[in-house]
């Protein structure tokens, strides 16, 4: 479990992990970044009280450096990724190892289930459960079990990930993404189980959520630029609105500085068409969503911010490279639920 200024969640994710039931040792190793807001205090208490929870340094605070860590600091051969942000289903990892015996996986992954405690969250949580929000992917709420692209978390054999390298450390986000595909590339087995689930927690406020997807779509844009369409069609549709937005944008300019006219007027635009569609369905979204007013209206403005600050992000990051782009809502110490 990598591990950054959690202090609100780490409790409640680790309490998940250890009251687990499976045959056999188990150990939960946490690498703490360097967190500000009291994380590694509460980190060592736990590991204090426990002996099954281990300590690893993570200074440079990036997850797949973090990761890699703890890997190579475990003991036994099966790995369960795990996240401070999460808390596992009970029984979830005796089903996800019955499920890598019987399928002969070398990963398995289930549903990323998300929730919120306050109206914002709870939308925010909604649209990562639904298709219209993130999209696409088996984890965000698909009921068929069977062979997936990626796996959410992940239940992983030692053997495998070992023979293919562990996690890319130059991957900032996407990096459960990566390690797939090269585990598909080396004839395994990635394994989707719908009956694994594990409850998310989005992040707290519109900021911190807007950072966060320009980061994560920084790095698919990254991922493009090292493995060209191996990435599906999906990731590719926030970076087109950013793109129509634009060009909508520009046409209306022309239209209302008199430049654009008559018919040439007309036909472009059309290019508001998908806009205008876009926003009926940003509304239509929004008045369907479950909750109070409040609830309804932050789903109506945090369904654009996922999807173009991801779009915006996932642009810079295919045209010039994610670099050393990171997910700053993770580096801010201070959790500010919205009323």
């Amino acid at each position: 479990m990598p591990v950054l200024n959690e202090h609100d969640y780490l409790e409640h994710a680790v309490r998940s992990v250890l009251d687990q039931d499976v045959d056999g040792p188990t150990e939960l190793v946490l690498a703490l970044g360097p967190s500000t807001d009291g994380t590694t205090e509460l980190a060592q208490r736990l590991a204090a009280d426990d002996e099954r929870v281990r300590l690893v340094d993570n200074p440079a605070a990036h997850i797949p450096v973090g990761l890699n860590a703890a890997i190579r600091a475990s003991r036994y051969p099966v790995i369960i990724r795990v996240d401070a942000h999460s808390e596992l289903a009970p029984g979830y990892a005796r089903r996800a190892l019955e499920t890598l015996r019987r399928t002969g996986a070398a990963n398995v992954g289930g549903v990323m289930s998300a929730d919120g405690r306050t109206p914002f969250q709870r939308a925010v949580a909604r649209l990562y459960n639904s298709p219209v929000g993130l999209g696409g992917g088996a984890y965000h709420g698909s009921d068929r079990e069977g062979e997936a692209e990626s796996a959410y978390l992940g239940v992983m054999r030692r053997e495998v990930i070992e023979q293919v390298g562990l996690f890319d450390e130059s991957i900032r986000r996407g990096e459960d993404w990566e390690l797939n595909l090269r585990i598909r590339q080396s004839g395994h087995l990635v394994w989707f189980d719908p009956s694994l689930s594990v409850t998310y927690w989005p992040r707290e406020s519109w900021s911190r959520l807007a950072r966060q997807f320009r980061a994560t779509g920084a790095w698919r844009g990254e991922l493009v630029r090292r493995f060209g369409r191996r990435n599906g069609l999906r990731f590719f549709a926030p970076p087109a609105l950013v793109v129509v937005t634009g060009l909508s944008m520009l046409v209306g300019v022309l239209q209302l500085s008199g430049l654009l006219r008559g018919v040439a007027a007309l036909f472009a635009a059309v290019v508001h068409v998908p806009l205008i569609a876009y926003a009926a369905l940003v509304v239509g979204v929004g008045l369907a969503s479950p909750g109070g007013a409040r609830q309804r209206l932050w789903t109506m403005a945090v369904l654009p911010t996922m999807h173009y600050a991801w779009g915006v992000g996932f642009l810079t990051g295919a045209l010039r490279g994610a670099h050393d782009t990171v997910d700053a809502s993770r580096l801010d110490s201070r959790n500010t639920p919205l009323p």
